[in-house]
């Protein structure tokens, strides 16, 4: 698997005013609560269309994006091929989620949410062991 830089994961975690265990979590943990926190927001935001608010769908769909960005940012490029991937993936993420907030498509922000319990789940098998 990627790395992932736990000083960079509770920076992004931090920044993103998400509240939590931050400050005893381990750099494993904080991915997992980043992952969290975006399908929570997601799934706020898929809430907020099928209701007609557009302005809170907007809302969550940024806060969704801020944490894509987040998990981006706190990937280790260097490590090698598979983190520049997943770069470009939550790249992709971040595009399609401005797709569906432009074009109020719960089909895309369904997408990114399948892709991001994909990923949320092979990061969640990972012992935190095997990270250190």
């Amino acid at each position: 698997m990627p790395s992932y830089s736990g000083q960079k994961a509770a920076s992004q975690y931090r920044k993103l005013g998400l509240q939590g265990e931050i400050q005893s979590a381990s750099a494993h943990r904080l991915i997992q609560m980043l992952f969290e926190g975006a399908l929570e927001q997601l799934n706020k935001a898929h809430f907020a269309l099928e209701q007609g608010d557009l302005a809170g769908k907007g809302h969550h769909i940024g806060r969704a994006i801020d944490i894509v960005s987040g998990l981006r940012q706190s990937l280790d490029i260097d490590s090698g091929d598979l983190a520049a991937q997943l770069d470009s993936l939550y790249q992709y993420c971040e595009f399609i989620l401005l797709e569906a907030s432009r074009h109020n498509n719960l089909s895309q922000l369904q997408e990114v949410a399948r892709l991001l319990t994909t990923l949320k789940s092979g990061w969640d098998g990972i012992a935190p062991e095997a990270k250190a």
